[in-house]
């Protein structure tokens, strides 16, 4: 069984972080752009105003050691933050640890009906809104003493459930993530992806910890990337459909992760793997981090062993092994001390009785001329079991390319049983915020079909 280990610096222990009471200040940097549209809504990525940055000093908890009975007497509540990335988000989720309580971000793109489902199946008990309203609910069930933050999955593989972080489990990633990118308070973050994520939440974690610059965005584009370097910001989180679109060459590190990667990446990304479960990323560019050991089992599945771990999914389902090991469902292999991450063990293609790795065949694609982002996937078929389809999209709509060019395309550097039977051209692919494939509205797209 292969295995990849990291050891933990003496220093990054949790018993480093300051008592409750011990206040540090952090630069925070607030786009003044995010101004509300005639429906009350924010349009994310659109600059609508061009008033400067604001900065402002504010105080704010370093990261806790709850005490084992600082609460021992008390009910913990889970509060959902309903309230887009900003600086009173910040503030509610400084407030809600130092009262002992956990914190269930809330992804601001989801409809009314689907919150209200996450409000109930999470158990919140309280509701924070933007306006600042506190509403009370009657599904709440409470959390424990140390538990922190609850996230909901992305649901890409089934349903959203509910991770239970802990304050130990956010020191132990966030420090991890800070050593190896030696974060410092001459740092700068800027925060642009949905902090009801790991992924965007994890910013601000870092420059809290770090006592580092912030600048907060709600979306993206060139120009407010360009404001926030201005302003002194070095350091951000990406997906990787982001780089294709935006200019990062003036950031000392970007973190890139959240989907398949791109070919080519600039100089300055770091590729990394994660998932909610381990409170992001455990391996950058294929190096686990400090406090981190992966393995491969005989079945080729990637487990994870290390203090980032989750507590327990919210319905109190904890998968993880006696020992300490969670197995992720990923596939992967470590060679000369460097993981390889497959895909999801479910997204492997049986087609004919060999295996196929989409990941592989979309990395052969989008080396393409004109091709700028595809994805593949695995239907049923009476004769094949399952056949390899490719959906593509086309830098010029009006350009053709073939089902045979592909094919020809992908046999120079793959076996003949990965090149798909099936094309379909799109004008894009169904992605998350944090750019992972929505198979399900991929497979709704109505497409001239290629076979």
């Amino acid at each position: 069984m292969a295995k990849l280990t990291a050891t933990c610096n003496a220093k990054l222990t949790t018993n480093a972080r300051k008592p409750l009471n011990q206040t540090c200040s952090t630069e925070l940097s607030i786009d003044a752009h995010a101004t509300p549209t005639s429906t009350g809504a924010t349009a994310a990525g659109k600059v609508l105003g061009r008033a400067p940055l604001i900065h402002k000093r504010i105080d704010c908890c370093t990261f806790i050691t709850l005490q084992q009975n600082t609460y021992a007497n008390c009910v913990h509540s889970l509060v959902a933050l309903d309230i887009k990335p900003s600086q009173i988000f910040l503030d509610h989720l400084i407030k809600i640890w130092d009262e002992g309580d956990a914190v269930l971000p809330i992804d601001q793109r989801l409809p009314k009906s689907a919150k209200q489902k996450l409000f109930k199946d999470l158990g919140a008990s309280w509701i924070i809104t933007n306006d600042g309203e506190k509403v009370k609910l009657d599904t709440g069930f409470q959390t424990e003493t140390d538990d922190a933050l609850v996230i909901a999955t992305s649901g890409t593989t089934g349903l959203p459930k509910g991770v239970v972080h802990t304050h130990k489990s956010i020191h132990a990633s966030v420090t991890a993530a800070g050593s190896r990118l030696s974060c410092n308070s001459n740092d700068h973050w800027f925060a642009c992806l949905p902090l009801a994520h790991v992924g965007g939440l994890s910013v601000l974690l870092r420059a809290r910890q770090y006592q580092s610059g912030l600048t907060i965005v709600d979306g993206v584009d060139q120009s407010l990337l360009e404001n926030a370097i201005n302003t002194g910001a070095n350091l951000t989180s990406l997906v990787p459909t982001a780089l294709q679109k935006l200019d990062v060459s003036n950031f000392r590190a970007v973190l890139v992760g959240g989907s398949s990667i791109v070919d080519k990446l600039p100089a300055n990304a770091i590729t990394t793997y994660g998932l909610t479960e381990t409170m992001g990323g455990i391996a950058y560019d294929g190096k686990a981090l400090d406090g981190v050991e992966i393995r491969i089992r005989d079945t080729g599945e990637i487990e994870i062993r290390g203090e980032m771990l989750f507590r327990t999914y919210r319905d109190g389902i904890d998968p993880k092994k006696e020992d300490g090991w969670f197995t992720t469902g990923d596939l992967g292999e470590i060679n000369d001390d460097k993981l390889t991450v497959y895909g999801r063990k479910d997204d492997l293609i049986n087609t004919g009785g060999y295996k196929v790795w989409p990941k592989l065949v979309e990395s052969s694609i989008n080396q393409i001329n004109g091709v700028i982002d595809c994805v593949v996937l695995g239907l049923p078929d009476a004769k094949w079991g399952q056949t390899v389809c490719a959906w593509i999209v086309l830098q010029n709509p009006n350009e053709s390319l073939s089902l045979e060019d592909v094919r020809r395309h992908i046999k120079e550097t793959l076996a003949d049983y990965c090149a798909p039977r099936k094309l379909f051209i799109v004008e894009s692919i169904p992605r998350s915020a944090l750019g992972k494939v929505l198979s399900a509205e991929v497979l709704k797209i109505e497409s001239r079909c290629y076979e």
